[in-house]
């Protein structure tokens, strides 16, 4: 009886809160007022019990041997999605709120108990627990590559655990969507790219959440209202087919379109014929708009259907022929990076890209695979005691000790180097020359000289003793940010086949500290 009146509780606190979020989202007078809503609505969310089931034995396991360790862990991923030359990092900002919000409600507790495998004294504790440690990660819109570490947590063994699988979740996720994004928007060019997946994603959160992580990633606007309103991002759209044959004519339902929206006047030309019905009846309400003295801001067609390539190139010859060579033709239907890589080859006149469903899932590569594993424990007296996992897959074996990661620069060129991943009290002097190897193959070395380099920490400090130091960018300025980052790497390693790799390398010390405890595992 108890469980279920906690859970009507809770249950009845979240309708309220939706309510009044409607009627502060309804009376909100600018963009401003309804993104201070959405944080504030935002960091109500609980997603304490989003965690697999071992972490909450585990953490009892900790309470109940009286372990409080402050431990260090890692998240970090070993491949490139899509076998790609880099990935994009997001999802930070839903971690931030998903930490300051931790905690344990009376309905959770109640949960907890009817398992029947959790001890009193323990749920006790939950009563009263948040997050206190240490975070510091890679700011969103980053790019990353395998092995560094995208977030370090340092906080106290049972804290650590528990984030672990929604940290994982929100990181993973993200930086899947930013990194196809980031893809699907190379092999467009200068073209726009809309991401419009929402219908076809795994659930809401995915379609939401995802859609602001393309925008991270480079498209420039979602078809999704919702993420419009949550992270104050371009929403944009056309019409659907069932508009057109709404109407007793094509003709008339883009008139009736055009005349509604001559700012935004996109019409799809293919509900019955492109080309002899369509366009022509696309030109004729284009023409009737000039000559009335509605001027057309943004207007154009777009093709769902048929062969893209040469539909796109006889549809340009017609506008272009009927005087409209600034109209715009965009295409959809089930696209990517390789098609639209093709099209493009191809010579399609095709100015501006919906992506859909092959974005926001990530069809060809639909999990991000990255990892949290633990690479140190406090002692008594403050040091960092390494810890190493070893596998009989070398991908699988850790990189041991609390760490940083460095970006190295060209000076002339602006471009990456390599990325340092070393310990965190290593420093180094951009005036001395810096020798670099790979790991796995440490017979590939490299010198780069003194002065013709300079470095970048990535991780930067997101928790301090459990709270906040760090303050989110809006989603666009992380996409600006994004789209600088890229400018950072050559073609070669952007490319979507055999791609240039970027090294990720070990610091000497961090190297023999491996070695060392590989040794000492080997001699047990």
């Amino acid at each position: 009886m108890t469980f279920f009146l906690n859970f009507i509780k809770q249950f009845a606190e979240c309708i309220f809160l939706r309510i009044i979020s409607l009627y502060l989202f309804q009376t909100a007078k600018s963009r401003k007022e309804c993104a201070i809503l959405r944080v504030a609505i935002m960091s109500t969310l609980n997603l304490t019990l989003l965690t697999d089931l071992y972490e909450m034995t585990m953490m009892q396991g900790y309470f109940k041997s009286g372990n409080h360790d402050i431990a260090v862990f890692d998240a970090f991923y070993r491949k490139n999605p899509c076998d790609g030359g880099y990935a994009v990092c997001a999802g930070l900002e839903q971690v931030i709120e998903y930490i300051k919000n931790l905690h344990f409600s009376d309905a959770d507790i109640a949960y907890l108990r009817s398992l029947n495998i959790f001890d009193e004294d323990f749920l006790t504790y939950l009563k009263t627990f948040h997050f206190s440690g240490d975070i510091y990660a890679i700011p969103e819109g980053t790019l990353i590559f395998p092995r560094e570490p995208i977030v370090k947590v340092i906080a106290p063994i049972m804290e650590a655990q528990l984030i672990e699988t929604a940290l994982l979740n929100i990181i993973n996720h993200q930086s899947l969507i930013a990194t196809k994004a980031a893809r699907v928007c190379y092999a467009a060019g200068a073209d726009g790219v809309m991401e419009f997946g929402l219908r076809r994603a795994q659930g809401p959160d995915s379609g939401t959440y995802g859609a602001r992580a393309a925008v991270i990633g480079g498209c420039k606007g979602t078809s999704n209202v919702l993420a419009g309103q949550l992270f104050d991002v371009p929403v944009l759209g056309t019409h659907a087919h069932s508009w057109i044959m709404s109407f007793p004519d094509e003709y008339t339902a883009f008139l009736t379109y055009a005349r509604l929206y001559p700012s935004a006047c996109i019409l799809l030309v293919d509900t019955y014929d492109t080309l002899k019905s369509g366009v022509p009846n696309a030109i004729r309400v284009f023409t009737e708009m000039r000559k009335n003295g509605i001027p057309l801001s943004y207007y154009g067609v777009r093709i769902d259907s048929g062969d893209l390539a040469y539909l796109s190139k006889q549809i340009r010859r017609m506008l272009d022929e009927a005087g409209f060579p600034d109209a715009v033709i965009s295409a959809s239907n089930d696209l990517d990076e390789y098609l639209i890589e093709s099209l493009k080859l191809q010579g399609a006149a095709i100015t501006s890209w919906g992506v859909g469903t092959n974005l926001i899932t990530a069809k060809d590569n639909p999990a991000f695979g990255g990892v949290y594993k633990m690479a140190a424990l406090k002692d008594a007296d403050g040091n960092f005691i390494p810890k190493i996992k070893i596998s009989e897959n070398s991908e699988k074996i850790t990189n041991p000790g609390n760490k940083t990661v460095y970006r190295i620069y060209d000076k002339e060129t602006g471009k990456i180097r390599a990325d340092l991943i070393c310990l965190a009290d290593e420093t180094f002097d951009e005036k001395n020359d810096m020798n670099l190897f790979d790991p796995s193959e440490p017979w590939k070395k490299t010198k780069i000289p003194g002065g013709t380099y300079t470095l970048r920490e990535l991780l930067v400090p997101v928790f301090s003793g459990g709270t906040c130091v760090y303050r989110s960018p809006k989603v666009m300025d992380i996409q600006s940010a994004c789209t600088k980052e890229k400018d950072t790497i050559w073609d070669e390693t952007k490319r979507f086949v055999n791609p240039s790799r970027i090294y990720v390398d070990l610091s000497d010390k961090l190297y023999q500290l491996k070695n060392e405890l590989l040794n000492q595992m080997h001699d047990l």
